[in-house]
């Protein structure tokens, strides 16, 4: 017990001591201009090793912390790292005369590193950090609770895909570098400070950019150590699309930042098995605040652990989405460990009651709030990057006689570009990729398609976004001709922005009913709204929710051709389900051959269903 108390209170002391480094480089970041890539590398390494550090004191502290047992090796690596730190605190303490000449306003900080001082600490530091990491991984105590974590794991269902770093969400955008500066400091500042709100909620209009700073606010926290989890919640992607699994996917993430938690979760879990389908309200309280309560942590850590939830107004119960927002608040009661909130959506009307249900505990911005002028010289500064690599990877491409000029496509058509964009980042994304798509015509080509609606009056600014990717499709079109695709499109694309899951091309041709391969020639020039895969048996998904809002918006009914009536569209995937699950063959008992009816389905593998049904009969079993 004394040993345990020991390494606890000395990893305390290092963590102290690795948060005072890590002040001091930011100090000398903000005064001194001419080192501030070493600064900056310093200061990430010192962080990461309090990450690891802290990992270690929520092993102390957890209930099975009497059975830590230290090892020599960790015991002489955290006396090696408090070692190193406190001799890279000394170099990096300002000399006396520095301090004397900033009493008269002098800027007299200098960084007192060489570049190949700063490698030589790194690599120290970096050792440490390898040190103590592999002696965790060789604990008894680790080994305990990853035991914990396993059972844990196994008995709470987590929504696939909904953490920000998933493959699904792998190319996904972040902010571009040197955009959404201020946005991304007041979020910061917010994290960090012990006093403010819990929740901070970001919100705003569709297209405006909200997912993408969701995920470059989950990059920054997980870089720094202080992600707790995140559920990126997308309408049309299965789990995702509703609250059923929110809870129990951010406790089974929570759980592996914060390992002392697994057995109290454990114990939850063993005393209600059922509780992953009980109310949120009960999930919430069982999974989350109580556990949280149960754990012990150094009352002076100065890093909050940030929880990011995106898009809440994809939440396709609205009352779900009121009730979410009156849970989350309870962490305020939480005063083991600063437990934060990073929300986004669109200002609806649930949302916002829900946000009034909590009497104003949160911290919020709207992004129409963001003064046009930092809007534009972002939207500017993603156009000129964006176009510039187009102009790269183009001329790489071809002859000399049909490369573009060297300063294509020219200042003031980006301004042009960036007039109709504002407050749109979603215009800015699409019309990139648009330009870029070369199944579709040549950059310069595309580029004159997109300007062609600069000076067209718009109801919205989704159909400068949106129309010039669609008119394409009937260019050279006949009017006959142009009924039967407009037809086609609402039949294979309609489907498509309705989906309760996403599917493959193949798998929609055999749910529609139409040839193979005509879900693939109907989405050939469509590769800027939508993300299709070069395997025909991978899922077509939505880039981004306003192209279904474009298509199914009732206000365009008699002026956007490609208009769909959602209904109607839902009416004939009904139909067509049945139709398949009807059609001989389709469906026969033990179709798994299991041979053994009474096993539940929750004991059959997925490898097993998807070797026995296809996934458009699971989707039409499934659905409807």
């Amino acid at each position: 017990m004394a040993e345990a108390l020991a390494l606890a209170s000395s990893v305390i002391t290092v963590i102290d001591l690795s948060a005072k480094v890590a002040s001091t480089c930011s100090e000398y970041y903000a005064n001194v201009k001419d080192a501030r890539d070493d600064i900056e590398r310093l200061q990430r390494e010192t962080q990461g090793l309090k990450a690891t550090l802290e990992r270690v004191q929520s092993l102390c502290d957890g209930p099975n912390g009497v059975k830590l047992q230290e090892s020599q090796s960790l015991r002489e690596a955290i006396k090696d790292c408090e070692k190193q730190l406190d001799q890279l605190e000394t170099k990096l303490e300002p000399r006396t005369t520095n301090r004397l000449m900033s009493r008269y306003g002098m800027r007299a900080l200098r960084w007192p590193l060489k570049s190949k001082e700063v490698d030589g600490i790194m690599k120290k530091l970096g050792n440490c950090r390898d040190n103590i990491s592999f002696s965790l991984q060789v604990d008894q105590e680790v080994q305990i609770l990853n035991i914990h974590q396993k059972i844990v794991f196994d008995k709470l269902p987590s929504a696939n895909n909904a953490e920000f770093d998933s493959h699904d969400e792998e190319h996904n955008a972040r902010c571009y570098q040197g955009t959404r500066l201020e946005l991304l400091r007041q979020i910061d500042t917010w994290a960090s400070n012990r006093g403010s709100e819990r929740i901070f909620w970001l919100n705003g209009m569709a297209g405006t950019g909200k997912s993408t700073i969701s995920r470059t606010v989950a990059q920054t926290f997980a870089d720094k150590g202080d992600l707790g989890a995140s559920f990126f919640f997308k309408r049309g992607e299965g789990d995702r699309g509703h609250a059923g699994m929110l809870i129990t996917t951010i406790t089974t993430q929570l759980i592996q930042k914060l390992p002392s938690l697994a057995p109290h979760v454990q114990n939850a879990i063993e005393a209600d098995p059922g509780i992953s389908k009980k109310a949120l309200k009960q999930q919430f309280d069982t999974l989350v605040l109580q556990p949280l309560g149960k754990i012990r942590t150094h009352p002076q850590k100065s890093s909050s652990i940030v929880i990011v939830i995106d898009a809440l107004d994809e939440c396709d119960r609205e009352e779900d989405v009121r009730t979410i927002i009156r849970l989350l608040s309870q962490v305020k009661h939480i005063t083991s460990i600063q437990i934060k909130f990073f929300l986004t959506s669109r200002p609806e009307l649930p949302i916002r009651l829900g946000f009034e249900d909590i009497s104003g505990k949160y911290e919020g911005l709207a992004l129409h709030q963001v003064p046009k002028s930092i809007i534009k010289e972002d939207i500017s500064a993603f156009l000129e990057h964006q176009l510039a690599m187009i102009r790269e990877d183009y001329n790489k491409s071809v002859t000399l006689n049909r490369q573009l000029p060297a300063h294509w496509p020219g200042h003031a058509t980006i301004q042009s570009l960036v007039g109709m964009a504002i407050p749109l980042f979603i215009f800015a994304t699409t019309v990139c990729r648009f330009i870029n798509d070369r199944k579709c015509g040549q950059p310069k080509d595309q580029l004159a398609k997109v300007l062609k609606y600069e000076t067209t009056s718009q109801a919205s600014k989704l159909d400068a976004t949106y129309l010039p990717v669609l008119d394409q499709l009937l260019v050279g079109v006949t009017i006959s001709e142009r009924r039967g695709l407009v037809e086609e499109f609402r039949q294979v694309i309609g489907s498509i922005i309705i989906l309760a899951n996403p599917l493959s091309a193949t798998s929609l041709d055999r749910l529609l009913g139409v040839p193979g391969g005509t879900v693939d020639s109907r989405t050939d020039l469509l590769h800027s709204v939508l993300s299709v895969p070069s395997r025909p048996d991978h899922p077509i998904r939505l880039l981004h929710l306003s192209f279904r809002d474009f298509l199914i918006d009732t206000e365009k009914r008699e002026t956007n051709p490609f208009w769909v009536d959602e209904k109607d569209a839902h009416n004939k995937l009904v139909t067509r389900c049945l139709e398949l699950l009807s059609t001989s063959g389709n469906l026969k008992k033990d179709i798994c051959n299991l041979r053994t009816p009474e096993r539940p389905r929750a004991d059959v593998d997925k490898q097993t269903i998807d070797s026995h049904l296809p996934s458009d009969i699971q989707y039409a079993c499934h659905i409807y």
